[in-house]
């Protein structure tokens, strides 16, 4: 029986682990869980799964942390949300423990600080955005695999093809409907400007060892086609399945093996297509700022993130445009220096920083 302690258990993807752990009782046992707020939600799954360690990091934040390095852990599964993310990815690391990663941030705001911090400590950093998981996949699960290029796909969103005019006047509701995912609110939108996509270059960036030059992206609107990788001979592979995060949750949890899901297979008795269209990156321009810090790297990513949330947030609200979340953005990057990220205590600073900043600019606009 492997043994996890769960960060963010009470959103999207921590529901979704947990959904999981109840079909394969006896597989795993949840022995610690962290969320960042108090609910009827996570006062239930404390009572269902009876974990040796709980607690809520809005009141008690050194006892969420302690779930990331909970000492009879196999697997600590990062599902925390935002910047707050980071400090447990560390936390786990630190201890030893084997880290399932869907924080985001982690390696956008700290992928140098970590990827360090993980090879001095001997631990395996498991992808499970579904895109990483397909390359990783699609490397028969050994990150050193020799390969000529990583293809990343992106649906495009809920607003592909649209005007900047069009794009000016769409409502947070119109945003959040995303054509072929379900997730949560702020990935949604990220889903929207491509800037989750650019944040995903960042990860494969960092959880590969590949270079910038060697990582593009594509459009597949049916989100089909999780991701690619070319080899030297020319050859292609790709993980397929139904845009789900099931699957990669699921692996997350089995690798070496892989386990029933209840996902619904593609079906070729059925005449389907997929599409693949090249992405123009002027009618994403929070995509091609993501690439712009990335290649400057340091603490620019943190800052970017910093910034993205606090404008997302807003525009949710309805305190700014759609098309403002980049004015936001760039705004905040073009007035942030780069320094070589070294710890979390500098990132939090940079995080911090730039948050305060995009608020000024919102302020403005309003």
């Amino acid at each position: 029986m492997k043994n996890i302690a769960l960060i963010g258990s009470t959103g999207s993807i921590g529901k979704q682990v947990l959904d999981v752990v109840r079909r394969n009782p006896a597989k795993y046992k949840i022995v610690a869980l962290a969320a960042q707020n108090a609910s009827v939600e996570f006062s239930r799954q404390v009572r269902e799964f009876k974990p040796e360690h709980n607690a809520v990091a809005s009141v008690e934040k050194e006892a969420a942390l302690a779930a990331a390095d909970w000492h009879s852990a196999d697997l600590v599964f990062n599902a925390a949300g935002g910047f707050a993310g980071l400090e447990y990815s560390l936390k786990a690391i630190r201890a030893g423990k084997t880290l399932a990663l869907a924080n985001k941030e982690t390696l956008v705001c700290g992928g140098d600080v970590v990827t360090r911090l993980a090879e001095r400590n001997g631990v395996e950093i498991i992808p499970v955005d579904s895109e990483h998981s397909a390359i990783w996949q699609c490397f028969h699960f050994d990150k050193k695999t020799q390969f000529k290029r990583l293809i990343i796909t992106a649906s495009g969103g809920a607003f592909r093809g649209k005007s900047q005019k069009e794009l000016s006047e769409v409502t947070p509701e119109q945003a959040l409907n995303h054509p072929t995912w379900k997730m949560g609110k702020k990935i949604t939108v990220d889903s929207a400007t491509l800037l989750n996509k650019g944040y995903e270059v960042i990860e494969a960036h960092a959880l590969f060892g590949a270079p910038y030059s060697k990582i593009e992206t594509v459009i597949q609107p049916q989100s089909v086609v999780h991701s690619l990788v070319e080899f030297k001979d020319g050859a292609l592979l790709a993980q397929m399945g139904a845009p789900t995060m099931e699957v990669p949750i699921s692996l997350a949890l089995s690798y070496p093996q892989r386990l029933p899901t209840s996902v619904e297979p593609l079906n070729f008795k059925k005449a389907f297509s997929l599409q693949f269209e090249p992405l123009c990156r002027k009618d994403y321009p929070l995509y091609d700022l993501a690439l712009t810090c990335a290649k400057e790297g340091g603490t620019l990513p943190c800052a970017l993130n910093a910034a993205d949330e606090v404008a997302v947030k807003a525009f949710l609200d309805g305190k700014i445009k759609f098309t403002a979340i980049y004015d936001v953005v760039s705004g905040v990057i073009s007035t942030t220096p780069r320094d070589e990220a070294v710890s979390f205590r500098q990132l939090e600073e940079v995080d911090k920083a730039a948050r305060w900043k995009a608020q000024k600019i919102i302020f403005k606009k309003q």
